[in-house]
């Protein structure tokens, strides 16, 4: 188990957009964030923009922690069998809605052991490579990995990865079958396509956009309906000639099934005043996403979403006939 703590400090005073902590003698302890996947990732990276705002709501601490393996299903098992008093918090992202159709033993059912607490982010993902990859447009890149798909590299943040889950989509519509080259984690998986031991891959604007930006990586396109404000120049799939490649990472809060309500309503109170603060909008901009709207970070509303990719995930894993150990 990776571990790095973070702890977001407030001394009972009023939060960035100058709202009272919560009472009721929650909290009176440190809260644990459980982060599934490595430091740095991002995941990772959204969960320590909204920590503090979040602890500062709330009047108390948050420690930030990275239980990583299995495709987020290690950290997410261990929420699962936390005690169920709102100190042990989870935030996972797309994963959760595919882990049921990837693992055949998962140790725990999302709809049932957990409670959800509220969306915070949905990001999205672009498609990059090597920077010396010889493939100029999304076009080129079909056309090249499909004359060429026994020896282009795809990488990605290992099995249930939204790296992994991208790639999966893209071979869908690109109608190929390439090399999936799995790491453990994000961050080792683009160190690598910057260093061009890997050819491309699909990845979350939270973690792509500075090689973007900075020249280190070739960019060709953002897989949502929208071009992303922080990289105007890079093309939506669509404009690009792969219109049926469309998917976004949206991240969410959990604690254990069983933790009260009141706690989770507060836990949820103090998401969304996170989500209203203005640096963490800024940082969020900055790197190609935002917070859901204020309806969105409720329990209702994440309940609603987790069903419905289920659903919808179920089918494709299903469809691409890939399981994992």
């Amino acid at each position: 188990m990776g571990v790095l703590s973070l702890v977001a400090a407030c001394s009972g005073g009023n939060g960035g957009n100058g709202t009272a902590p919560a009472g009721g003698g929650y909290p009176d302890k440190n809260i644990t964030f459980v982060v599934p996947f490595s430091a740095g990732g991002p995941t990772d990276t959204v969960t320590r923009m909204i920590a503090e705002p979040m602890a500062a709501k709330l009047g108390g601490k948050i420690v930030v922690q990275n239980v990583e393996g299995a495709g987020g299903t290690v950290g997410a098992g261990e929420v699962a069998r936390a005690q169920p008093d709102g100190y042990t918090v989870l935030m996972h992202h797309i994963g959760m809605s595919t882990a049921p159709a990837l693992y055949q033993s998962l140790g725990y059912k999302p709809l049932d052991d957990f409670q959800t607490v509220g969306l915070v982010t949905e990001v999205p993902m672009t498609i990059v490579a090597r920077k010396d990859f010889e493939p100029k447009t999304l076009q080129e890149l079909v056309t090249y990995v499909k004359a060429n798909a026994s020896k282009v590299t795809l990488a990605n943040a290992g099995i249930g990865a939204a790296s992994h889950l991208c790639g999966l989509l893209f071979q869908t519509a690109a109608g190929v079958k390439l090399q999936e080259v799995p790491y453990e984690g994000t961050g080792p998986a683009l160190t690598d396509l910057v260093g061009g031991q890997v050819d491309f891959m699909c990845d979350q604007t939270t973690n792509t956009s500075g090689q973007i930006t900075a020249g280190e990586v070739k960019a060709y396109a953002v897989t949502t309906p929208e071009r992303v404000k922080s990289l105007p120049d890079l093309p939506t799939t669509t404009e690009a000639g792969l219109p049926q490649l469309k998917v976004s990472v949206w991240h969410g809060l959990y604690v254990p099934k069983g933790t009260p309500q009141d706690v989770v309503q507060k836990l949820s109170e103090a998401l969304k005043a996170a989500l209203a603060d203005q640096k963490v909008i800024d940082q969020m901009a900055k790197l190609g996403t935002a917070p859901v709207k204020a309806a969105d970070a409720t329990p209702e509303a994440h309940r609603a979403r987790l069903q419905e990719q289920i659903t919808t995930w179920g089918k494709v894993i299903a469809d691409a006939g890939v399981k994992a150990g």
